[in-house]
């Protein structure tokens, strides 16, 4: 254990000091959720076609050397099934550690502000291309049945990705669950300088901590059998 973090520290204290590196840009990605495996159940077919079994949102991610926010793309089409799945905007700091979240849940906009999650991530020899850039695939493995893959590009060198995933020695721009329920895929890169504005959460009076949140929603839904799960749907992986 003690190689393989010595060994990953190495790689990324390298790929911080390669020249030509983009510390600055935005991302546009494309999420693919399988409603299916979502919903679970062989009653979802009775009410979700085949057709429409495969839902995609588009997100955008502002990034520079310090920051970072994942927001849903804006756009004024009408979607299918647009309360199927989650829109989270996450805002990353990686100079004090601190991650804010925007959820919609059960009818409410919460802001919660938490610390970065930490994940032990797995780097392998395994590689593809996206969206142009030669990537590399790392494994969290999220609990003893659930492992996420990534895949990161050591030219885009801020550690961050979709949702509140970072801590690989590049930018992700490949997410996937293991049984491919959701898949996230940069379909854009495009180097800018990001502003301010972009990556900086909004001001809320009311912004919960993770131990807050979950200690009202109990209060207010424990007692609903949906409750345990949906809360480890939010929070369990994402």
């Amino acid at each position: 254990m003690r190689i393989n973090v010595f060994v990953f520290s190495l790689l990324f204290g390298v790929s911080l000091s390669v020249s030509g590196q983009i510390t600055s840009g935005k991302i546009t990605f494309e999420r693919k959720t399988n409603l299916y495996k979502k919903m679970k159940g062989d009653n979802v077919k009775n009410w979700i076609k085949e057709a429409d079994k495969i839902k995609i949102d588009m997100f955008e991610l502002y990034f520079n050397d310090t920051c970072s926010a994942f927001k849903p793309q804006e756009s004024e089409l009408k979607e299918n099934f647009g309360w199927a799945t989650q829109k989270n905007t996450v805002y990353q700091n990686f100079n004090n550690g601190q991650r804010y979240t925007v959820k919609d849940m059960w009818g409410e906009q919460i802001h919660l502000r938490d610390s970065l999650r930490t994940r032990v991530w797995h780097i392998t020899e395994s590689s593809r291309k996206i969206a142009g850039y030669n990537c590399r695939k790392a494994v969290w493995r999220a609990n003893d049945s659930t492992r996420i893959y990534a895949w990161f590009s050591y030219d885009l060198a801020t550690s961050t990705g979709p949702e509140s995933f970072y801590g690989l020695p590049g930018v992700i721009l490949g997410l996937a669950t293991e049984d491919g329920g959701v898949v996230y895929f940069a379909k854009k890169v495009e180097f800018t300088t990001t502003e301010a504005t972009q990556i900086i959460p909004p001001k809320k009076k009311k912004v919960y901590t993770l131990v807050e949140l979950k200690t009202d929603m109990e209060k207010r839904f424990g007692k609903e059998k949906w409750f345990k799960e949906e809360w480890n749907s939010q929070f369990g992986i994402w």
